[in-house]
């Protein structure tokens, strides 16, 4: 059979100038040629020009020293914030004294009555195992801690997520406006959140639970919206054509409809509180969180993975239990299952009453297994054989240095030397292809903030370290991913893995780091790549999983191979997932570089820690400013939208 080849058409300048993307390229580049020169001769080349800086140091200076010479005097805090404070101290005390006063056998068998209830035996056996290791690693009075701390802010961020749902699902209006404030605090690390409350509130307990709602609600906030507005429409016309008030369709009918949304936003809700409770740590909120972040500062990793561990065992469990509780709604109640809850709830009190005539609320010392001192000696010996000298793959400071040499440095070289104007334009550009000119003006402006904010340069360090890590998670999730997506067994194997990694709090990833790299920006990398890289890999194995099937079947009955299938259809169907996977990747690494700076990372994260440390908030509130501005920009840079076809984009 004779197979006929013809010539692709030439696409002339009038082809080029259709194309959407080469329109805006040279409408860029015309606006470009006419205000660079301008720029140039103004403010010359080279870095962010001091004329466009604004010295926020004194006035940030001026307004802490004015809060905290105030904050025992002034009306706005003691009717309002200081009464704030209290309550949240009271409720976090007297959650903590209520746990130590059930003891830890009343405690263990309390968690493990509510996952038996709500997902089975299995998982109670699990949360019993999970609450004694605690005990046994000498953690359970800062498990308690954390756990006080942890049900305080999450019923909070739930109460205050769940009304601005409710606000935003019943009114579009409403929906509007909150929808920008609550991207633009999804996007924030973590950290940027501690700042602001420690100016108001000092160093506590009620700054890390107010940082930890502010953190924790937008979840609640954001799927409780999607719940109301996804009900059935049909159920909701039947409801009102019985007459039904406002107020009666949405508690018997629009609620109950979002009940598997509102579950999964406590899911999400606990899951970002418990991080951020840990994150807290640095602003005095005790606890887990605590004994890590003392131990990272004197690089103790033994210390450091003693308490690392709870906390992971406490996220896996809390994301258990609430997964199974989401996905048993709307099955069928068991009989005599409020019997069955009375029967074991009397246990749990009988085993909470027997603890304590015995005397053993405290969890016995002579049962603590101490794990600090082996790590440690586990490390030293990782350190003098691993470090370096290993033949042939040399060792793991060997590695850290070259990728530091060869990667880190050339790119925070290459982006410090660009000229100012250049970056602005690059980032334009980017923002614009991708998205509309919407999206390129919060991009560019985020980034001239940044150098308004006078930290152009350690924001062009944090951000070397952002793209090196980015680059690293794009290529091995994409391969993983990929591989995934074409093997059911690769895909059922990686599953277990990529959970645990997903509901590990931020703050853990930098202990395994340290232990093998030591501290610099290598490490702090090297955690950003491990936090990011699960979802990169589950973003990209289900954007190629819902590629459309009778696509592969049209392309494989045309005598496609299977790479071809990848290359030619796969890939770009799902091109919409992997632009989604990009901008995860970005938000998550960027959180724990930042993070990075508690391990040597330097940069914009070194100065929010000294500013916390010292009390210097004038330093860490603008680093914090820069970071905002930097992950608003990633994030505008890399946001996969359908925008783009709109008019005047």
């Amino acid at each position: 059979m004779a197979t006929i080849t013809a010539n692709p058409p030439r696409l002339g300048l009038p082809g080029l100038l259709k194309n959407r993307t080469v329109r805006k390229l040279l409408l860029l580049a015309v606006a470009a040629a006419v205000l660079v020169p301008l720029a140039d001769a103004r403010w010359a080349s080279g870095t962010w020009p001091s004329a466009l800086t604004v010295d926020f140091s004194e006035p940030l200076a001026k307004a802490s020293d004015w809060i905290i010479d105030n904050r025992d005097s002034h009306p706005l805090f003691l009717y309002f914030f200081g009464h704030v404070s209290n309550v949240v101290v009271i409720a976090v005390r007297a959650v903590y004294l209520a746990l130590l006063a059930v003891g830890w056998a009343g405690v263990t068998a309390l968690g493990a009555l509510v996952a038996w209830r709500v997902a089975g035996v299995k998982l109670a056996l699990g949360t019993a195992v999970a609450f004694l290791a605690c005990g046994l690693l000498g953690m359970w009075v800062p498990t308690m801690q954390t756990l006080a701390l942890m049900v305080v802010a999450v019923l909070a961020s739930i109460a205050v997520g769940a009304l601005l749902g409710l606000a935003a699902g019943l009114s579009d209006r409403m929906d509007r406006a909150l929808r920008p404030v609550l991207d633009t605090m999804q996007v924030l690390p973590a950290f940027a959140y501690l700042l602001p409350v420690v100016l108001v509130f000092g160093i506590g307990v009620p700054a890390a639970v107010l940082a930890t709602v502010v953190y924790a609600a937008p979840p609640m906030a954001r799927l409780t919206s999607l719940g109301l507005r996804r009900a059935d429409k049909e159920v909701l016309e039947a409801v009102e054509s019985l007459g039904a008030t406002a107020r009666q369709r949405l508690l018997t009918a629009r609620i109950p409809l979002a009940r598997k949304e509102l579950l999964l936003g406590v899911n999400q809700t606990i899951m970002m509180a418990l991080s951020m409770a840990v994150i807290a740590a640095v602003i005095g909120a005790g606890g887990l969180g605590d004994r890590v972040y003392q131990a990272l500062a004197s690089v103790d990793v033994g210390a450091a993975l003693a308490a690392g561990i709870p906390i992971v065992l406490l996220a896996v469990v809390l994301d258990r239990v609430t997964g199974a509780a989401g996905e048993r709604l709307g099955a069928e109640t068991e009989p005599h299952s409020g019997r069955a809850w009375l029967y074991a709830l009397a246990g749990v009190v009988a085993v909470a009453v027997a603890g304590r005539l015995a005397g053993r609320l405290d969890w016995p010392d002579a049962w603590v297994v101490g794990i600090a001192e082996p790590v440690n000696r586990a490390v030293d010996w990782m350190t003098a054989h691993l470090y370096s000298g290993v033949p042939v793959v040399g060792g793991t400071a060997d590695w850290a240095g070259h990728f530091t040499a060869w990667v880190l440095d050339p790119v925070r070289d290459g982006l410090q030397g660009l000229p100012w104007w250049a970056v602005l334009l690059i980032v334009a550009a980017l923002a614009w292809v991708i998205g509309t000119w919407r999206t390129a003006l919060t991009a560019v402006l985020a980034m001239a903030a940044i150098g308004v904010l006078g930290v152009w340069k350690p924001s062009l360090d944090t951000l070397s370290q952002v793209l090196a890590a980015v680059a690293v998670t794009l290529v091995a999730g994409f391969a993983v991913g990929i591989a995934a997506a074409r093997s059911d067994r690769l895909e059922r194997a990686l599953r277990p893995v990529l959970d645990v990694f997903q509901t590990m709090p931020q703050f853990v990833y930098l202990i395994p780091v340290v232990a093998l790299f030591g501290v610099g920006r290598a490490p702090a990398v090297a955690a950003a790549i491990v936090y990011a890289l699960p979802a990169v890999v589950r973003i990209t194995t289900q954007g190629l999983r819902q590629v459309d099937p009778a696509a592969l079947e049209a392309s494989g009955s045309l005598g496609a191979t299977s790479w071809q299938q990848l290359r030619q259809v796969q890939l770009p169907l799902a091109r919409p997932a992997l632009l989604l996977a990009v901008n995860q990747g970005l938000v998550l690494v960027l959180a724990v570089v930042v993070i990075g700076g508690l391990v040597g990372g330097g940069a914009l994260g070194y100065d929010v820690v000294f500013g916390l440390a010292q009390g210097d908030l004038a330093t860490g509130l603008v680093a914090g400013a820069a970071i905002v501005c930097l992950g608003l920009m990633l994030d505008r840079v890399t946001q996969p939208t359908g925008r783009r076809a709109r008019k005047g984009a």
